[in-house]
């Protein structure tokens, strides 16, 4: 659990501390989900250069990446299987939710952040949402969560799925570079995450 900002936090640490325990309060799941992506995330920035002013905005844009699903119906939300079409687009939709959350936090001005939260969900090769942006046009930021948040999903436990153990895991992303992920970025992460606290097996996977 985040502790409270300290007293010269700035406002917008502020706002973000209280988007986070309201996001924990709605599903507990996706709270220490973006709790987790934040930690590697910026591992992974850090592993490939990364400056502290970067790697400041890449955090929050962790932890603002899911903060859209606020606004998704709980029926669909919560719901202990596999989403049905309309579902899925409707679940979309936390993309553009987060964005739209950030610009207001931001007094409606646009923002690195607010880009990396609306396109954490496109792929490398396209195919992804909600823009269909493809390779260097996807931001930066949005590549690494991107491989962040797919890894921790799938070493999690959930009502739909049993948790994978590491090494799938990362089968499954060596298989999806060049299509769903950024391939350099996939190579750094592979080192990055055997020498991490975060890699699956180092203690009980998360589950709700």
């Amino acid at each position: 659990m985040l502790n409270p900002p300290a007293d010269d936090s700035s406002p917008v640490d502020k706002i973000a501390h209280a988007l986070s325990v309201a996001l924990g309060a709605r599903d507990h799941y996706t709270r220490i989900h973006c709790d987790r992506v934040v930690q590697l995330a910026a591992e992974l920035g850090m592993h490939i250069g990364l400056t502290t002013a970067e790697l400041e905005e890449l955090a929050l844009s962790a932890r603002f990446h899911d903060l859209g699903k606020i606004g998704i119906p709980d029926t669909i939300l919560r719901k202990p299987a596999a989403f049905e079409a309309a579902e899925w687009e409707c679940m979309k939709q936390h993309v553009l939710i987060g964005e739209q959350i950030v610009l207001a936090i931001n007094g409606g001005r646009a923002s690195g952040i607010a880009r990396t939260v609306r396109h954490h969900h496109e792929h490398y090769d396209g195919s992804g949402y909600p823009d269909r942006l493809k390779g260097s046009a996807i931001p930066l930021d949005s590549r690494i969560i991107s491989i962040a948040d797919s890894y921790d999903a799938m070493i999690a436990r959930r009502p739909y799925h049993n948790a994978r153990d590491h090494q799938e895991v990362m089968d499954i992303l060596a298989s999806e570079s060049g299509t769903k992920h950024d391939p350099d970025l996939i190579h750094a992460f592979g080192a990055v995450i055997e020498k991490s606290a975060m890699r699956a097996g180092q203690d009980k996977p998360f589950s709700e």
